[in-house]
This record gives structure tokens, sequence and C-alpha cells, in this order.
């Protein structure tokens, strides 16, 4: 059965699986990169951000929005949908990402769990000690970044790459950091042309409380063609822009929003070798995009 998984890609792992995948990606026309999925050429995803699970069910009020039951409201949605895995882009925990706060979101999460495997990056609100005690990690030799959690996913036509920009729990602002942003980029000059989609939480302005360094992020990506999407949360909104070629998605937060013109909810994903439908699951907040598609396509 697939279950939870949180174990980062070492380097000598990530050089002996690039180069099966290079292998298979030569040999595989378009059509047959996603053979396996829902349809050909499709994979299908489910996309969460800011699920802000506190130990009590009944603590963590926020704007009226208890985050324990909007997860247990989406659990059974994701599930519905039938995704071949599960992304949980960063601020897990309610607050400051007590032991307790994990050992919640494990149990709200294991019905999923039991159907998809279910991928989980860090925030400010979390604390990434107390996350491996309850989501357990590789020896930290096997690490590919000390003290970062990374996580790369890799499909046949498609690969996601979650980042770490946890800086100081319950402080606003991130950062990937330079050992990070050195192995990302040493990452993307070795892995295989295929199309790939980037995670971090922090948002990718120059705001006080958003990635410290993300325009050296968009630096080190920008000579990579192959780096089609960031996704992030953070904000709690609900947003499309680019960044020269690069599509920049801000992910809702299933938590609760900051603002009532936003939705609450999360994303179901549908990524082919050409770009991705992204269709809004909002359950509460502001649900006047619910079910909206919005597709984008990838820059050649």
């Amino acid at each position: 059965m697939p279950g939870i998984f949180c174990e980062a890609l070492n380097r000598r792992k990530f050089l002996g699986h690039s180069a099966k995948a290079l292998t298979a990606v030569a040999f595989a026309s378009p059509a047959r990169l996603f053979a396996g999925a829902d349809k050909p050429e499709e994979l299908r995803v489910a996309l969460l951000s800011d699920t802000h699970i506190p130990a009590d069910f009944k603590a963590g009020e926020h704007r009226k929005f208890l985050p324990w039951s909007n997860l247990r409201t989406v659990a059974p949605q994701v599930i519905q949908a039938r995704p071949k895995a599960v992304i949980i882009n960063g601020d897990a925990a309610r607050l400051t990402g007590q032991l307790e706060d994990y050992v919640e979101l494990k149990k709200l999460l294991a019905p999923v769990a039991a159907e998809a495997p279910v991928y989980i990056g860090l925030g400010n609100h979390d604390d990434r000690e107390n996350f491996f005690k309850v989501f357990p990690q590789p020896p930290r030799e096997s690490q590919s970044v000390k003290e970062k959690h990374l996580l790369v996913i890799e499909w046949p036509g498609i690969r996601f790459v979650v980042l770490d920009s946890l800086m100081y729990v319950n402080r606003v602002a991130g950062l990937l950091g330079k050992a990070q942003r050195d192995w990302l980029a040493q990452y993307l000059e070795r892995s295989d042309g295929r199309p790939t989609v980037l995670f971090v939480h922090h948002t990718l302005d120059d705001g006080d409380g958003s990635l410290m360094d993300a325009e050296r992020l968009f630096e080190l990506t920008r000579p990579h063609k192959k780096v089609k999407a960031i996704f992030y949360g953070h904000s709690h909104k609900y947003a499309f822009s680019e960044q020269q070629g690069v599509h920049l998605v801000n992910l809702p937060a299933v938590g609760y929003n900051f603002a009532d013109s936003e939705p609450v909810g999360w994303v179901d994903a549908r990524f082919t070798s050409e770009g991705a439908a992204l269709t809004l699951k909002a359950f509460a907040g502001n649900r006047e995009g619910d079910g909206k598609t919005t597709s984008i396509t990838w820059k050649m």
C-alpha cells in the first residue's frame, strides 16, 4: 500500500535514477511519457498548501475556520479524485510545528496515504526536528543538503522538486540558502531534460515575509528551459503569474484564508508533457471559482 513519503533523494541515488530515466525518455514518444497515469499523457496530482493542523481539533480557529475540520473535509475529496500523488506545500502544522501537530496530521492523512503517496514540504510554521520524528527521514549523511528537507518526485514525463524554505519557526520570511541553491543548480545541470516543476512554500515577490532569495532562485533556474513552473503558498491566495516564461502558481490554503475574496481549498492538477490543467476545489471562503479549470502551457 502507498504511504506517507518524505524521503529526500541523495546524490548517488539521484545520479543512478536520472540515468535510467534519461534512457526511458530518450526512447519514448511524448504520447507515451505518461503511460500508466489516469489517461495517456496525463498525471493527476492533488495540490494542497497551508493546512495548519493543530494537535487539538478544537484549537487553531482563525477567521471562523477550523483547519482540522477543513482537512477532514478535503481528505475524502482527494481520495475521490484518485490522484497518483499528493503534495502539501508547507505550513503543515498550525503555528510552531509541535510534535503533537504532526501526529494529528498523520492521522488525518492516513486514509489518503492508503491510496496515494503524500509528499510534505516545510513552511515557516513547521518545525523540522518535530516533523522528522513523525515522518522519519533517512540518516543525515544520506541527505543532499544538511538541515534541509528536499524531495524529488520523478515520473516518466515530468519531475517535481519540493524545496525547503523554512528559516525560522513561526517567523514569516523564508530562505532557501546557499547550500540548497547550489544543490539545485547542480541538480538542474545534471538531470535530464524532462519538464521540471518546483515547489516552495514562500511567496516569490520582494515582500518582507517572502522568500528572501527569490531573485537568486530565478537567476539559477533561468538558463534551464526544462523548469516550467514554480508552485508556492504562504499568502493564502490563489493566483497565476509568469516570470520570464516560468509559470508561477500561488496555491490556496486549506486551513483558512486571509481575506473574504480568497478561496479555501485545494487544486486538482492534471500534468502533461505540454502543460497543466488546474481545477480549483474551493469548499469554503470565496467559492466563486470552485470547479473552474485554469490551463497553463509550458514555454519551449
